[in-house]
């Protein structure tokens, strides 16, 4: 196996371990994966349109509009005007969803506590390195 194919079975497997994680976790919460995926946008970018919001995961904006339904009758998020395109709304988490986030939050930094465990600093920073280059190129 060259180098690019094993590299693309890690890819490949660290992400269907980390999606099974991220399953097991919101199994019997209230939100489903892809509504605590929208809440931890907004609590790390803050208020988005709803364009911006859409791009950042991926989703047209109608699908988006299900989701913020959704969050918005759990009492997760707002809707608010925005103050200088009239055309636009803005979506921020409410208190309710801010709690929600930094919950899930916890269980990420947990998971990565464990992941981490047996690297050394360097080991780390070489991670950090190299997921940031990664991130660079999507």
């Amino acid at each position: 196996m060259n180098q690019i194919e094993e590299l693309s079975k890690l890819l490949v497997e660290f992400y269907e371990k980390f999606s099974s994680w991220e399953h097991g976790v919101v199994r019997g919460e209230t939100l489903t994966l892809s509504q605590m995926h929208t809440v931890e946008i907004l609590s790390s970018q803050g208020a988005l349109k709803m364009k911006e919001l859409a791009e950042k995961m991926g989703i047209t904006t109608g699908t988006l509009t299900v989701l913020v339904d959704r969050l918005e009758d759990a009492g997760m998020v707002e809707r608010k005007p925005h103050e200088t395109d009239r055309r636009s709304i803005r979506v921020l988490l409410t208190e309710k969803g801010l709690a929600h986030a930094r919950e899930h939050h916890k269980l990420h930094n947990r998971l990565t506590q464990e992941l981490i465990s047996d690297m050394s600093p360097e080991e780390m920073e070489g991670l950090a390195r190299c997921l940031r280059k990664m991130l660079a190129n999507f």
